[in-house]
């Protein structure tokens, strides 16, 4: 074990605690040597779900065998989503649910049941999952399903690495015909005009996201670029790309230099970028075939694009709001946009029905992500006050993307906590499994 220190992705907070190499032959004796365990893959979770300052870190990239059969994948769990994608995208498949960066592991993108922009169609992974091996504390192995103990599977299926260790997965596959998105950007002159056409998406577009400018006020609050499309068939494509209707790279364009470089996201930058951001959609083609790079995962052209927000790193507000209190989505656009808060990356979703995740985070209506810089002033009392208006309404936070919520609020936000905390008590009754976050949190 060598002690290090760790953070999410947000860059705070940071942590010190032991960390492990995961492998075949130490997982028993990694999970039962030890007081408390949490497993991590990538590192993409904004907070402190992934970090164990009380005892190991254990890290699972090292789990990186995955084959095919037929249209099911069969995946360790520190395989990345990037690796999956460049063997399967060119046999004619995709992956049937992705978050916003291809940088997670299948045991992460498990764990936080991840939703993407077809959650209005589709739902979340945790849907396509047919059965995962889970390492529970007792260092025994288990294969589990939705028909083989549903229980401990929908404890496991967003229930952030605390029943156990995802060992591998097996998950049902998309087919596809070529490697390109048929897209079409919708220019929203505020957030009104906005989820009226969201709303309407919902009936005919696979894939739904809007790019939201949190600094615009007055009669262009929440002015957007809305982005559906569907997977382009071979008819959609010009002569030049029919010719290799499934080609698929994947690369970084640049990368954010290791250099401690602050202030650099303020008001006048952020708001820079997105009037520039919003003129140059203005004048490009409103519908065009665009790569599954671009479409999906645009920020991941950015290698460490996280360090853009310096030293005192960033926290990503992600709530997830009911039909019923859709108004909230323009007061809280509002008290960011009052407050002058500086993010060049928010981003609005529709979601469909409730999963089957005890934790899951989505639920039917809206979900908001904005990132906002760390230090900005009173940032804390102006997200408790959000907080309590979400919870009142109904709505929750994103366990994946927290990392200061209040405990108080955790049982209102998931009502099926008690059935979460009985299924991880009955694998875990020593509760071996824990993370910062857990602790924090109560869970």
């Amino acid at each position: 074990m060598i002690r290090s220190e760790l953070s999410g992705w947000g860059l705070t907070p940071v942590c010190l605690t032991f960390t492990e190499a995961v492998s075949e032959i130490n997982l028993p004796t990694s999970c039962s040597s030890t007081n408390s365990l949490i497993p991590r893959g990538l590192g993409r979770g904004y907070g402190d779900c992934a970090i164990n300052g009380f005892g190991v870190t254990a890290v699972t990239t090292g789990l990186q065998k995955f084959l095919l059969d037929g249209s099911v994948l069969i995946a360790e769990a520190g395989v990345s989503i990037d690796n999956i994608l460049r063997q399967i995208v060119p046999l004619g498949f995709f992956v049937p649910v992705t978050p916003g960066t291809k940088y997670v592991t299948i045991g992460g993108a498990i764990a936080a049941d991840v939703h993407g922009k077809n959650h209005h169609k589709d739902g979340s992974f945790g849907n396509f999952v047919k059965e995962l091996d889970l390492l529970l504390a007792d260092g025994t192995i288990h294969k589990i399903g939705p028909s083989n103990n549903p229980n401990l599977f929908w404890a496991t299926i967003g229930g952030m690495g605390l029943t156990g260790v995802i060992l591998s997965a097996k998950i049902q596959l998309l087919p596809i015909e070529t490697s390109k998105i048929s897209s079409t950007n919708i220019m929203c002159r505020n957030i009104d005009v906005l989820m009226d056409e969201m709303i309407r998406a919902d009936e005919f577009a696979k894939y739904s996201v809007a790019w939201v400018d949190t600094l615009a006020r007055g009669k262009h609050l929440g002015r957007s670029i809305l982005s559906v499309g569907d997977h382009a068939t071979e008819k959609d494509l010009s002569k030049r790309l029919r010719k290799r209707p499934l080609k698929y790279s994947s690369k970084q364009l640049i990368t954010f230099p290791d250099l401690e470089v602050n202030g650099l996201l303020n008001r006048f930058t952020v708001k820079l970028f997105n009037g520039l951001w919003f003129q140059k959609a203005r004048f490009s083609k409103k519908k065009k075939i665009v790569s599954l790079d671009s479409f999906f995962y645009p920020l991941d052209g950015i290698g460490n694009w996280n360090r853009m927000y310096g030293t005192s790193g960033f926290i990503q507000y992600q709530v997830s709001i009911p039909d019923s209190a859709s108004h909230l989505i323009r007061l809280i656009l509002e008290k960011f946009s009052d407050h002058r808060i500086p993010s060049f990356l928010s981003v609005l979703k529709r979601f469909g029905d409730q999963g089957s995740g005890m934790l899951s985070f989505p639920a039917k209506g809206w979900t908001l992500a904005v990132d906002i810089p760390a230090g900005v002033e009173d940032l804390g009392k102006l997200l408790d006050e959000l907080d309590e208006k979400v919870v009142d309404a109904g709505g929750r936070l994103y366990f994946a993307k927290d990392s200061r919520m209040d405990p108080r609020f955790v049982e209102k936000m998931y009502p099926r906590l008690d059935e979460f905390r009985n299924a991880k008590i009955k694998v875990d009754p020593n509760k071996k499994f824990h993370s910062n976050m857990s602790r924090r949190l109560g869970l």
